[in-house]
């Protein structure tokens, strides 16, 4: 699993190790399930996608909602039909809660009843971001945030079964558990803020307003699954006169950057705590994304094969 913030490299890095082995990718990307969102959610490339097997990425329509649970079936089914294919599968992305869901298993959620799930849907519909996570916090007292959709779930689940999200899935039996073997990359913060600007300009000069301006012209509600991620939302505010368009460019870096802090913040307590973690000292492996990916790769690989097949040798990829 290759885990790590926004922008900090995860892609360049998989497009270096496809150069060394056979490997098919596991999107654990929570915004890049979305069909048509492509220029916001930094989606790979078209020429990466030809030469690397991607799942997990355009699997629902925008205003679809898609959890974490549901991504760990999907991504379990996937998994075994890379590894009966005889690829190496690799998990790559930020979006902490897909990662946990698939390594820890699936609880066994409570039933919820549908008629008052839905009538619970439309009136946490009415309501403001803000205001939704401010009562997903006061029903389940360890909410961690997550988003809109996460802060709905959280209030269903609260007031349907009189516990909170957090408690069911610390009570609740798991199964389907797995052992990973994490790759954590890195950026000191100033290199990182770097790379975002950078990603930002890009997706800014490849359209990424009128992304938005087409998926909203569908009839998807601005605050709909999909669009109230990093970037689109702000692309939404601008485009209803809720933010000046001079001032999208800040406003989507600086919205970038707090969501990547978020990710540090989550992934280093989560591959570094103990009790309840997903990881330990020995399946953690932090690299220095500021090392060229070709390098990255090539120990990335070596490592690998040396914990895997130790009497093994690696033959070196031709120029």
């Amino acid at each position: 699993m290759i885990v790590g913030p926004t922008a900090v490299g995860k892609t360049a890095v998989v497009a270096a190790w496809a150069e060394c082995q056979p490997i098919t990718v596991v999107s654990a990307d929570a915004r890049q399930v979305y069909r048509g969102l492509d220029i916001g959610t930094a989606k790979p490339s078209g020429a990466l996608l030809g030469r690397v097997p991607h799942l997990g990425l355009d699997v629902v329509a925008p205003g679809e909602r898609y959890s974490a649970g549901r991504f760990a079936r999907d991504a379990a089914q996937w998994l075994g039909h890379i590894q009966g294919a005889g690829r190496q599968p690799v998990v790559v992305g930020g979006t902490g809660l897909y990662v946990r869901a698939l390594v820890e298993g699936l609880f066994h959620e409570p039933p919820l009843d549908p008629a008052r799930r839905e009538r619970l849907r439309t009136w946490a519909g009415t309501l403001t971001p803000a205001r939704l996570a401010h009562w997903a916090a006061r029903l389940d007292r360890r909410f961690a945030g997550g988003g809109r959709q996460r802060a709905g779930r959280a209030v269903e689940v609260a007031l349907l079964t009189g516990r909170g999200l957090s408690w069911w899935q610390e009570h609740a039996r798991a199964s389907g558990a797995m052992r990973p073997w994490y790759i954590q990359l890195t950026l000191p913060r100033d290199a990182l803020h770097r790379r975002i600007a950078h990603r930002v300009d890009e997706m800014l000069a490849g359209g990424l307003v009128e992304e938005v301006r087409r998926v909203l012209a569908t009839g998807v509600a601005p605050h709909a699954p999909g669009l109230d991620g990093v970037g689109h939302r702000e692309v939404a505010a601008m485009l209803a006169g809720r933010l000046p368009e001079r001032e999208l460019r800040e406003a989507i870096v600086v919205a970038t950057r707090r969501y990547a802090k978020r990710q540090e913040t989550w992934f280093r307590n989560q591959l570094r705590g103990a009790g309840g973690g997903m990881g330990d000292a020995g399946c953690v492996w932090t690299l220095d994304a500021t090392e060229p990916v070709d390098a990255l790769a090539r120990r990335i690989v070596e490592r690998w094969r040396a914990v895997t097949h130790p009497a093994s040798r690696i033959p070196h990829p031709g120029p």
